[in-house]
């Protein structure tokens, strides 16, 4: 289930790089799915196809995913088998809805995630929620991008050496996947919820603007990690360290945090994060 080297996305004007770090060195519940379209999908075949059936709108929503990348980063409460068993059971839900929404719309939509969001409101407890930001980074920059109760992302300013954290009142999150059904499932009279029933999904958007600037997304494994003297690494040591190599590559700039974070401490967690820098 770990990306393999092979999976990392190829993008005109972004470098990206991201692993997890398993606590317990060989699972966890930390996930991540890099969705590069032009890899994973004859692209071409399938444009073909619509062109041929009159599909005209799905031909051209496909024509874009050769403009973009999928990135789906995910944390299961918990870091035992049990929790890896959830991340396995996503992995495979998420990547059968993404053919379905290839077939019928040329990409990604919002309802997959409405549909994930129920069909583990239905399969599993309340205590194993899943925290999830799936995004899209395209070669002009942007990144669109829905969360699921997960950590926002950061940007860091290679003009200002300094990072940004999104603005809370910018961005629209949701409750944990599989802990309220949506009202936008037309099920939902059905399915009894003490916690009530979540709005749809909206997607969020950030840019990178100059050359060098570096999108991070990460799970609270990376933005809480502390040492004894209740010291983050996030913010000034990951500022720090951002400013002095922001010229590397991103698997690079991976390498060099990834040493230095398990120098600081001793993970408490599993621990994920993923580099995307504009080039």
């Amino acid at each position: 289930m770990k990306p393999s080297s092979g999976d990392i996305p190829e993008l005109k004007g972004i470098d990206i790089y991201g692993e997890s770090i398993p606590l317990n060195s060989y699972v966890g519940g930390d996930h991540i799915i890099y969705l590069d379209f032009k890899k994973r999908y004859d692209l071409d075949k399938r444009i073909e196809e619509a062109y041929k059936q009159g599909k005209y709108v799905l031909a051209e929503n496909l024509k874009l995913s050769k403009k973009k990348t999928g990135i789906l980063l995910a944390d299961v409460a918990g870091h035992k088998l049990t929790d890896a068993a959830l991340a396995s059971m996503l992995h495979q839900a998420f990547l059968v809805g993404v053919l379905y929404e290839l077939d019928n719309n040329g990409s990604v939509t919002t309802k997959l995630f409405e549909n994930i969001n129920t069909r583990f409101y239905m399969s599993s407890g309340i205590s194993k929620y899943i925290t999830m930001i799936y995004g899209e980074i395209w070669e002009s920059g942007i990144f669109k991008f829905i969360s699921a109760a997960h950590p926002f992302p950061v940007v860091f300013s290679a003009k200002h050496k300094k990072l940004s954290k999104v603005c809370m009142e910018k961005v629209i999150t949701f409750p944990p996947i599989g802990t309220m059904p949506s009202k936008d499932d037309i099920d939902c009279n059905i399915h009894k919820s003490p916690l009530g029933q979540k709005e749809g999904y909206v997607v969020n958007e950030l840019k990178l603007i100059e050359k060098g600037d570096i999108l991070l997304i990460f799970t609270d494994g990376f933005s809480e990690h502390q040492n004894d003297k209740q010291e983050r690494y996030f913010d000034k040591c990951l500022e720090n360290t951002l400013s002095k190599n922001n010229h590397k590559s991103a698997k690079e700039i991976f390498e060099i945090i990834k040493d230095e974070m398990l120098s600081f401490s001793e993970p408490t967690d599993d621990i994920s994060y993923i580099i995307i820098k504009k080039i």
